[in-house]
């Protein structure tokens, strides 16, 4: 096993951002009207920039994207979330693939503006005071999304209050639930501090629903909450919008009566409880916000149903998630794409162009695309992989349902394989959570059997530390992308997605967002559904061996293959089509949806128009 090193510290200097990124702002920049501003979007991690550790993966991710593509056409959003001083944590892997974490400190106060504000709330039966530092994200167009970071870092408060708002995802459920406080009643008394007063509040995840008491504690006035009645919680309901991201059980946060007590207060965690967000006697966010939102979504259509059948008592609808084109397409096929269909950065249903483009232009982006990704691997490894070899990436968050080890299972089989074919080359990357000791054993497990196999023929590395600059780099440098999820349990996925855009084809379990992507042999290939992961195995190396490798050594028709991948998925697997879809079906509907009752009058035909880019 050939292990990627990266320098090991304590804490991490933050770099300055590249020129494909949109740089962080002046500290002196004005902030945009904020009255004008009708759709606050919560979410406890935003993938701002390569330069700030505010995220950690897909849900980050997705969200960065969304507001790049409201940024790029000139939504009237603003974001808010958390600062997260020392990140999630930059990971290390030792030579048998055992994980270790250090964090990844940075410094608002030198890095972003401040909000100018502070609000006070109480957390823990204390004041806490709460601040924020802003980030613009700036659209094609020249329009601001103004993201709000809260910090609890604040003269005053208490020495373990100031730490809230230091890690993501980090802690025990104290210390979450804490975070989850600060940002649904902190971020709604900022906003509305600074003159911000939406229509629309969306949820990004259950981790932001404290925000709908927030807004009934305002909608009842000086009242107590014990007053607040059914007619109240619906006004509530009217301004609320929940996106939920997964059908596994341990992406629910849930807390425990006696810790909501201690940290809500008697008033807030008995309010919860009247209007019946309790689940098995426990203070669950998801049920919080399907309560208090009049529009519910999943992420993917397969992952709306799987999410109707967990809530059966809600309705729930399907957005499919997306990715920013602009963001994840290599420069190289920017600057053809500008060159031949200039129209795409606006409007991303012009990659159906990409058919009047040679694929052959197409195929040369990748090349380009591949030896940059295997330049970096030589750095980091000392590893120089071919360019002539067909090789699969495999990279997200390692957590069991994903099954890193899937496409190692037949080890015989896949050296045999590679044999056959000519060579075969495998890179892996991603980060287990610091907590989850059954997630670093895959990665483990990855070590020990790619230790065994690596060959003349067959050569697999695992990249450390997978973060925004080398997801990038590797969504557009390998051949195929692979991923094996034990369905139902991937909601959507957004890492193929960016693969698609720049050509690369996937090789997937029929789940999430591949189940809508898939067209076999046209944008890439499903794994079979199986009795036994064995079968599944058996299912992906078939297809890599019979259907791939063979099509992999016809080099026009496997530019064929890449220009339908950015034909027929980006153009609709992308945050600009998303984003409509948001405010034509949840944000300011045009008529009414079934089962839901919407009561936003004029606001339809005011709002819908900001999709149009300036």
């Amino acid at each position: 096993m050939t292990l990627a090193k990266t320098p090991q510290s304590s804490t991490t200097t933050v770099p300055e951002p590249p020129a494909a990124f949109t740089p962080l702002i002046d500290k002196n920049a004005a902030c945009p009207d904020l009255t004008t501003r009708t759709i606050a979007y919560y979410s406890m991690e935003i993938a701002l920039s390569p330069a700030l550790p505010t995220y950690s993966g897909g849900l980050g991710m997705l969200a960065g994207d969304t507001l790049r593509s409201a940024a790029d056409t000139a939504a009237p959003m603003v974001a808010v979330s958390l600062v997260h001083r020392k990140g999630y944590f930059r990971q290390m892997l030792d030579a048998s693939g055992q994980q270790t974490e250090t964090d990844v400190a940075w410094t608002p106060e030198t890095t972003l503006p401040s909000a100018a504000k502070t609000v006070t709330v109480t957390i823990q039966n204390r004041p806490i005071k709460v601040t924020a530092w802003r980030f613009d994200v700036v659209g094609a167009v020249g329009h601001v999304i103004p993201v709000f970071l809260l910090d609890t870092d604040v003269e005053g408060n208490d020495l373990w209050d100031r730490r809230l708002t230091d890690h993501l995802y980090g802690g025990d459920t104290y210390y979450r639930l804490c975070q989850e406080a600060v940002l649904g009643l902190a971020g709604t008394a900022l906003l509305h501090d600074l003159g911000c007063k939406p229509m629309v509040y969306h949820m990004n995840e259950g981790h932001a629903a404290f925000l709908t008491l927030a807004l009934l504690q305002e909608q009842i006035g000086e009242k107590s909450l014990s007053e607040a009645t059914d007619a109240d919680a619906d006004v509530v309901r009217q301004q609320c919008v929940f996106t939920t991201h997964t059908p596994v059980p341990a992406g629910h946060d849930q807390f425990g009566m006696d810790q909501a007590k201690t940290v809500l207060g008697l008033e807030r965690s008995a309010t919860i409880e009247r209007f019946g967000c309790l689940h098995n006697g426990l203070l669950n966010m998801t049920y919080l916000a399907l309560k208090f939102s009049r529009f519910v979504n999943g992420v993917a259509m397969q992952h709306g149903k799987v999410s109707q059948e967990m809530f059966p008592d809600y309705t729930i609808h399907s957005i499919t998630n997306g990715v920013h084109a602009a963001t994840w397409t290599s420069q190289a096929l920017q600057d053809l794409l500008d060159k031949e269909i200039p129209a795409w950065r606006h409007d991303n249903q012009y990659f159906r162009s990409v058919y009047g483009i040679e694929p052959a232009r197409i195929s040369n982006c990748h090349h380009l695309g591949k030896q940059r990704l295997f330049k970096l691997v030589a750095e980091r490894t000392g590893q120089q992989f071919d360019p002539k070899v067909l090789t699969l990436g495999f990279a997200r968050r390692v957590a069991t349902y994903k099954r890193a080890s899937l496409l190692l299972q037949d080890p015989k089989r896949l050296l045999k394989i590679a044999r056959k074919i000519g060579g075969l080359q495998i890179l892996y990357a991603g980060k287990a959570h610091p907590a989850d000791t059954a997630g670093k054993g895959l990665i483990k497990d990855v070590f020990e059997t790619a230790q065994k196999l690596n060959s003349s023929a067959l050569r697999i590395i695992y990249l450390e530390n997978y973060d925004w600059e080398l997801g990038a780099q590797l969504t557009q440098g390998v051949d195929v992308w692979v991923n094996t999820p034990r369905r139902p349990y991937e909601a959507s996925g957004t890492s193929g997605m960016k693969a698609a855009l720049n050509g690369v084809p996937s090789l997937s379990i029929l789940d999430g967002w591949w189940i809508e992507g898939c067209a076999e042999d046209v944008t890439g290939w499903a794994i079979d559904d199986g009795d036994t992961e064995a079968a599944e195995a058996q299912s992906l190396y078939d297809k890599l061996e019979n259907s791939i490798a063979p099509l992999y050594q016809r080099p026009m028709a496997w530019a064929r293959m890449q220009q339908s991948c950015i034909a027929m998925n980006g153009t609709f697997f992308n945050t600009h089509r998303m984003l409509g879809q948001y405010f034509m079906n949840a944000y300011f509907p045009q008529s009414p949806l079934p089962d839901v009752e919407l009561g936003l009058g004029e606001a339809i035909s005011n709002e819908t128009s900001v999709l149009t880019p300036a």
